[in-house]
């Protein structure tokens, strides 16, 4: 709480505007081109970030595919792990997001700007049914991330078992898979200090399908989890 409230005081002079602009975005995607949108959270990210001390250390954008229709999947550390994706990713990407998180205030706004999914966990059927729109969107070429563990951990940079589940619309779409290590992005938020922070984002080479095409969707899991977790432990610092 005492980083929101840095983000915000530090950039009190443009928070209205920004806010305003968020919403008016959020009410009218439509008018507006998925790359003009994330050019808009870029903006009031960065800002954000700047304003809140924070400083996103990205490695391994070249490992991002050139063509989009491919999924990220990161370890879950909380509420700020997309902002930092988001700081330092160059293309635009939507996030299937538990459905509680379509309630808190700024969030809200952008994820209703990204066109992100909502899942219910607990109605099957609805989760069935994101499965199979974020599958045809990816077809389509859009880019999606979801984060296996299905909820953040609770142990810091220590990641939760990645749920087999979560692989099902890659599979479907055969896309290329992109797990990425977040590394202290749990301190933006939950740490209730203020101070400098730096927050490390790498993207892993992708999966691509040939490699994981006659994998079940446990071991596609299990195989992201063990890179992600082999890249934290060769870049936290103790």
């Amino acid at each position: 709480m005492k980083r929101i409230i840095v983000m915000v005081l530090k950039n009190i002079i443009f928070v209205p505007y920004y806010w305003i602009m968020l919403n008016w975005y959020a009410a009218h995607v439509d008018k507006y081109t998925e790359e003009q949108r994330y050019a808009m959270l870029k903006k009031i990210d960065h800002a954000a970030n700047r304003g809140g001390n924070l400083h996103i250390d990205g490695h391994g954008v070249e490992n991002i595919p050139s063509q989009n229709g491919f999924m990220f999947y990161p370890n879950h550390q909380g509420l700020y792990d997309v902002l930092a994706i988001m700081e330092v990713c160059p293309v635009p990407f939507s996030v299937v997001a538990k459905k509680e998180v379509g309630n808190v205030p700024f969030l809200k706004q952008v994820f209703s700007c990204m066109k992100a999914f909502l899942i219910d966990r607990e109605d099957i059927k609805q989760s069935m049914q994101v499965i199979i729109n974020v599958t045809k969107e990816v077809k389509a070429g859009r880019n999606y991330l979801i984060f296996a563990e299905g909820t953040r951990s609770k142990n810091g940079n220590h990641p939760q078992e990645f749920k087999g589940g979560s692989f099902k619309a890659a599979m479907k779409a055969k896309c290329p898979i992109v797990p990425v290590a977040l590394i202290d992005s749990y301190k933006a938020f939950d740490t209730g200090s203020a101070k400098m922070l730096n927050v490390q984002v790498h993207f892993l080479k992708p999966m691509e399908y040939e490699e994981y095409k006659d994998m079940k969707s446990t071991e596609i899991a299990a195989e992201v989890k063990r890179r992600i977790e082999e890249t934290i432990r060769a870049n936290e610092k103790k």
